[in-house]
């Protein structure tokens, strides 16, 4: 594998790092600028609007110039980002600095896979980008929490110029290691964006939007739950998020597994599950060992539908996946903005810090509704509209081979 792969998995390792850390760091930030924590939360909620509006727009510039100059100007954008979060003097400075970031996100990942793939032989593809998006799993597992500890002992603003720091070095080690591309020839949005014409492309990432939102309405606040229900002091949320991260890895590497299997059984399963056990977690919470099961378990479920989701938007949008994708990462994040806002608000009704519980198992019941109401309109349409038995093996063959890289490429 060549080293360019190593510089875009430490950009993915920041990008990872700086989206998730805050949740860890909500009470330091609210206390420093003398906001509540429901206001905080916006810090969360504007980073992943940010992410869902810049993956698109940053995808469709990205095919005016080469690959590599865009990948460098995206880092160049998360360093000032991370950078004006650090410096912040006011919650909105703070705010502002985190969406300017958060544009990079989206595009980084989708041309960066595509980079990833091209640095190697057909042979090899799917493993380069896997090891690039090593970088965004090993976050979870050691960036966030380390980010964490040393926000806590050190100050909230040296974690954000440590992560401006780790964008520092993505941006030598892409400029440095990744060799020049052509700009891509060809591109027509016109064609992309006819996919969300689909009825089911739509319903695909609105599963994803409702589904992974359930996950963020605990995650978010778990920082003032586990300290004020639970009873954890304050050093004790950096190694619950290192129990969240190994059950995002586990419950990904699962859900990767039987997505090309049995993918509407996985979600089922999944979405389910994760529904019980969110609202679970309402009485878990006052338990510090049961917390911590189900902080993994929350981990693991939620991170088992991301490969299906992802599937099923590719397998819908197959001949123009490209935007789709893009759009639907786009969509994990206005899943994860959603969560965090009504979770504030059921916290600041006075609710309890347990209350986002409710909220996220709601939302995961309501993306089980829809894949069952997905999976009734695709037999309908199938029954209707069989497909054609004729069709080209080899083409099928290409069309899966790409839908499986796809799915892993997005985690």
């Amino acid at each position: 594998m060549p080293l360019a792969l190593l510089a875009l998995a430490i950009g993915a390792f920041g990008i990872g790092t700086t989206e998730f850390v805050i949740m860890g760091l909500l009470p330091e930030v609210a206390g420093d600028f003398g906001v509540s924590i429901p206001t905080a939360g916006f810090l969360v909620t504007g980073y992943a609007l940010g992410v869902m509006f810049g993956a698109p727009l940053m995808t469709a510039l990205g095919t005016k110039v080469s690959r590599k100059r865009m990948l460098m100007l995206l880092m160049g954008l998360f360093i000032v980002g991370n950078l004006i979060s650090a410096i912040a003097p006011t919650f909105t400075v703070m705010l502002i600095g985190r969406v300017i970031a958060s544009l990079a996100h989206g595009a980084f990942f989708g041309i960066g896979a595509v980079v990833a793939a091209d640095l190697v032989a057909p042979d090899k593809k799917a493993g380069a980008i896997a090891m690039m998006f090593t970088g965004l799993t090993v976050a979870n597992v050691v960036g966030v929490p380390l980010g964490t500890l040393i926000g806590q002992s050190a100050g909230w603003r040296v974690t954000f110029t440590a992560v401006a720091a780790l964008g520092v070095l993505g941006l030598a080690g892409i400029a440095r290691l990744v060799p020049d591309m052509p700009k891509p020839e060809g591109v027509r949005l016109r064609h992309e964006l006819a996919a969300f014409k689909n009825v089911q492309v739509l319903l695909a990432m609105a599963m994803t939007v409702l589904g992974f939102g359930g996950v963020f309405a605990a995650i978010t606040y778990i920082a003032p739950m586990m300290t004020n229900v639970t009873g954890y002091a304050d050093g004790s949320v950096t190694w619950l998020l290192v129990l969240f991260g190994l059950g995002m890895v586990g419950g990904n590497l699962v859900g990767g597994r039987f997505a090309d299997r049995a993918l509407m059984p996985m979600l089922y399963v999944s979405l389910g599950a994760l529904a019980v056990v969110l609202a679970l977690f309402t009485l878990t919470a006052h338990n510090k060992i049961a917390a911590a099961v189900t902080i993994a378990l929350i981990g693991a479920l939620g991170f088992a539908t991301v490969p299906p989701l992802q599937k099923r938007v590719l397998d819908q949008a197959h001949g123009a996946p490209t935007l789709a994708s893009a759009v639907n990462i786009g969509a994990f994040n206005l899943g994860n903005a959603l969560s965090a806002w009504l979770g504030g608000v059921v916290i600041a009704a006075g609710m309890g810090y347990t209350a986002p519980n409710w909220v996220g198992a709601v939302l995961a019941a309501a993306a089980l509704l829809l894949a069952v109401l997905s999976a009734a309109l695709e037999r309908r349409a199938d029954a209707a509209d069989p497909a054609d038995p004729a069709a080209p093996v080899a083409a099928k063959a290409e069309q899966a081979q790409a839908v499986q890289q796809q799915a892993v490429v997005h985690n």
